[in-house]
């Protein structure tokens, strides 16, 4: 049944393998409008063990691969117990959103996988659960990504772009209700990569970055690829780091904090090429890099278009958020994907529904 308010828990894993994302979120329709509120939110950071997990499961046997989609979901249920204990939500959640964490994505061969069982989830949380937001748009022909723009239109359409630095960048730009999204090109993927040769999670305010020179002949090659060539729609896959870019930087044999300078740069470049518009347009600006200083002076430095950093709340959490509201989109059987932003053959309203079962998990796998 509809409802005129909803209480959400939306959960993200990004690329950038930090941990998991944990939003609980509210959401009221006003005059045919939805307004939404990030009322409390987390990260449960991954152990290594995990980290370890997710980072080598494209190369594991088709067996682990069903195994940790299991594990993944019974992990995510025992957090997302743990979340809810701790902030008293008991009863007050109307069901999970969950983006599971992305192994495979390739829509030209017409298939993506985000693990985290949904029914795994549901039975030992006792809530509902929508997964699975992307397959339904590859299946029609789409990229299956990005997801988070009918986000930004309908709650963010205030702003003229909504930049998304997390481990892959992407950008959703608005313009009098209409809407384009693509990616843009690796962000933390990358740059985590040096910083963890240099024993550091992250470079922090991208300290390393600013100490490191910039190559500016490899900053012409990396921008010379040719995904950055192809017009919107587009998307990358979580290899694309790992097949093309770093060994292309490696190749280079330059200094961590010089290939650190050099990504960001590019990464810069790649942004403020995306930014169509003079000083009176406005980007939103979150994700883990709308922290990394160096790589937002960058930006600034090469568009006039203004970047607005919002509370570090909504910075960090903003993808789970979205994802709370995707979850809502489908319960109400509303588009959630849109043809014009993936390239699929229409709208759809994307997501596996998973009623729950009693069992409750003790321990965390």
């Amino acid at each position: 049944m509809k409802k005129e308010v909803y209480h959400i828990i939306g959960l993200m894993s990004g690329s950038s393998l930090d941990g998991l994302d944990i939003a609980y979120c509210r959401f009221e329709r006003q005059a045919n409008q939805w307004k939404g509120t990030l009322l409390q939110a987390e990260t449960f950071a991954y152990s290594a063990v995990w980290e370890s997990r997710l980072r080598d499961l494209p190369t594991q046997s088709a067996l682990t691969y069903l195994q940790t989609h299991v594990y993944f979901g019974h992990y995510c249920a025992s957090l997302v117990n743990d979340f809810i204990a701790k902030h008293e939500l008991v009863g007050k959640v109307d069901f999970i959103a969950s983006h599971g964490h992305t192994i495979f994505h390739d829509p030209a061969r017409n298939y993506t996988a985000q693990i985290g069982d949904g029914a795994a989830l549901a039975a030992l949380t006792g809530v509902a659960v929508v997964a699975d937001f992307r397959s339904t748009d590859v299946a029609l022909g789409g990229e299956g990504a990005p997801l988070v723009p009918i986000g930004d239109l309908l709650l963010f359409n205030h702003y003229n772009y909504c930049l998304n630095l997390g481990g892959i960048c992407n950008i959703t730009c608005t313009d009098h209700n209409t809407v384009q999204a693509f990616d843009i090109a690796p962000c933390n993927q990358v740059l985590n990569y040096y910083a963890n040769k240099l024993g550091f999670a992250y470079d922090s305010n991208g300290n390393l970055a600013a100490e490191g020179q910039v190559h500016q002949e490899l900053v012409a090659a990396l921008d010379e690829l040719p995904f950055y060539k192809q017009a919107a729609p587009k998307s990358l896959a979580n290899n694309f780091s790992t097949t093309v870019v770093i060994p292309l930087v490696n190749f280079a044999q330059l200094s961590e904090q010089d290939a650190l300078a050099t990504l960001t740069e590019h990464i810069a470049h790649q942004v403020a090429d995306s930014l169509k518009g003079t000083a009176e347009n406005t980007c939103l600006v979150t994700g883990g890099g709308a922290f990394n200083a160096t790589l937002i002076h960058r930006i600034q430095a090469l568009t006039p278009v203004q970047l607005v950093l919002p509370d570090p709340l909504l910075i960090q959490f903003k993808e789970a958020y979205i994802f709370a509201f995707l979850g809502l989109l489908r319960y109400e059987e509303q588009p959630n994907t849109l043809h014009q932003i993936t390239g699929s053959r229409m709208d759809a309203s994307s997501g596996c529904i998973y009623l729950p079962g009693i069992l409750k998990p003790t321990t965390h796998v």
